[in-house]
């Protein structure tokens, strides 16, 4: 397998268009990232860069230290899965997956040990006579998987392999895929605008927008620490809320205004918002969905004059849990 580096890294169109603006990012050898952002962000232009499918206007890539930028994509020891299937419909399971190895005129006997192995990590050793047609979903899918994996490359590269499907056909392909990277031991690249799919995949995940990269983080950083509101209210669902909030001292900590609403905030956070001088200006409080609790499961010991009215407008019953939407 293999390490990447993209430094300074940037796709800027004839008509000055930038759809990625100075990238820089070191991916380890095995690793899996997640490239993720809504439409429009640069995460599949800076995939189809890597894989040279686009050109590099600016900056450098390499590819276990050496330079690629130049370099043909055939040459570049990579495989691509993309969004739709792009399987020949006139050939069987297995000669999908033999395809790309006869195309090299690798050994007949390479080439079937080669198909079996990755028939046998991704379950299709009893489909491999069957057409394309005869298949669902998401076995065309492990299928266009398996023909990336008979090459071995060093690096994997997946442009939104599950959008097409759904809704449990993705759940479980998310599983097969987190197996996949598991068995291989691969470095592999994932975009997706999905972030469900970024959360529960990646070691570490690329959040971007307008073509510039927001924060590099593992899934839990991302989480409890986002750099910015961007981060904040994309990474979870439902989204985080944000309360513009009057900042005053009170006592050892600080008490946040908003309407006819205070909450009193202490510890670091507090701190923090005294030292950053903070205090008697406004700024934006963010609160997850899931920390918003009713009055009469508020903590013990806590005042009710901490809590707060609200008015809710839509009420949404999903089984286990419920979405409650209200106005403050």
């Amino acid at each position: 397998m293999a390490s990447l580096t993209l430094e300074h890294v940037g796709k800027k169109y004839p008509n000055g268009y930038e759809g990625v603006k100075d990238f820089n990012l070191e991916i380890a050898d095995k690793e899996f990232i997640i490239f993720v952002g809504p439409s429009g962000c640069g995460k599949s232009t800076t995939l189809r860069m890597i894989a040279g499918l686009e050109d590099i206007t600016s900056g450098t890539l390499k590819i276990d230290g050496r330079v690629v930028n130049d370099v043909e994509p055939k040459d570049r020891d990579i495989a691509m899965v993309f969004q739709t299937y792009a399987l020949y419909p006139h050939m069987t399971v297995y000669e999908n997956m033999a395809f790309p190895l006869k195309l090299r005129k690798v050994d007949a006997n390479e080439i079937d040990k080669a198909v079996r192995e990755a028939a046998r990590i991704l379950d299709l050793e009893k489909l491999l006579d069957r057409k394309p047609s005869a298949l669902s979903g998401g076995q065309r899918q492990r299928v266009a998987m398996g023909r990336a994996i008979v090459r071995a490359p060093k690096v994997y590269l997946m442009d939104e392999p599950l959008s097409n499907l759904d809704a449990k056909l993705r759940v479980q392909m998310r599983a097969e895929i987190s197996k996949l990277h598991d068995r291989l031991g691969a470095t592999i690249i994932y975009v997706t605008h999905d972030q469900t799919e970024a959360m529960t995949l990646g070691t570490r995940i690329v959040v971007m927008k307008d073509g510039v990269m927001q924060q590099v983080d593992t899934p839990t950083k991302l989480y409890n620490e986002p750099c910015n509101l961007f981060v904040a209210g994309f990474i979870g669902s439902p989204q985080m809320n944000f309360i513009d909030v009057q900042v005053s001292e009170k006592g050892a900590g600080v008490a946040l205004a908003f309407g006819a609403n205070t909450i009193t905030l202490t510890g670091p956070k507090a701190d923090a918002l005294k030292k950053g001088g903070y205090v008697g200006k406004v700024v934006v409080m963010g609160i997850r969905p899931e920390d918003v609790v009713e009055e009469h499961e508020y903590a013990e010991g806590r005042s009710l004059s901490e809590a707060f009215p609200a008015n809710v407008t839509v009420y949404e019953l999903l089984g286990s849990e419920a979405m409650i939407y209200a106005d403050v």
